[in-house]
């Protein structure tokens, strides 16, 4: 029987948490300005990436409808938790809305993204399994999703409000370049203690 690695999965779900709590932060990186969740969502990219390479793509799928849900509670809990009274000494209400809260449109852009992009990270990393390395799986399936997760959300949450083309081109460079610094992330198997696949048995020529 196989040891599940629990760790990693807590790891992703909390990942894909903080990106959406930390996603109201601008940064500039280089004359761009890009949210500060994108750092640690695109390192979340890579994360799916390991887990599909130990759990398979349906274990994966399973993952990406928790963490899923997991958004869509901490989403609703938050819009709850802005509307309950406090007391007229409490003077946080307004940085905790500025901080907190969403518009439904960028909920929804945020939501959409995250799952579409996410499952065809999946599918493109299983369809490489036997066609690349490991590391240029990572670079080839975080790539496309990465780009759709970026498509999606802009146009979603701002078509008709901004110029889409500049945000969308900013936005996809910087995970893009966030994404090689992830890399050797994908080599974590040998720590967790897995073979690539559902702990597939080693080759008869491997120590």
């Amino acid at each position: 029987m196989k040891k599940y690695p629990v760790i990693l999965v807590i790891l992703y779900v909390a990942c894909e948490l903080i990106a959406n709590i930390t996603a109201g932060k601008l940064t500039t990186v280089g004359g761009l300005v890009v949210p500060a969740a994108v750092y640690i969502f695109t390192v979340n990219y890579t994360l799916l990436d390991l887990i599909n390479r130990v759990l398979g793509k349906e274990e994966a799928r399973r993952i990406v409808k928790g963490a899923f849900l997991a958004n869509l509670l901490l989403a609703f809990y938050v819009t709850f938790a802005i509307r309950l009274p406090f007391p007229v000494f409490w003077q946080g209400q307004e940085a905790f809305v500025t901080t907190l809260a969403n518009t439904p449109r960028i909920t929804l852009a945020s939501l959409t993204a995250y799952y579409l992009s996410s499952n065809i990270d999946i599918i493109f990393y299983h369809l490489l399994k036997d066609k690349a390395a490991p590391w240029l799986r990572v670079l080839a399936s975080n790539s496309v999703s990465l780009f759709v997760d970026t498509l999606v959300f802009i146009t979603i949450a701002f078509a008709g409000l901004m110029p889409l083309l500049p945000l969308i081109k900013g936005q996809y460079l910087v995970k893009l370049g966030t994404t090689i610094f992830t890399i050797p992330l994908i080599y974590l198997t040998r720590f967790l203690g897995e073979r690539e696949e559902c702990c597939a048995p080693a080759s008869k020529g491997e120590a």
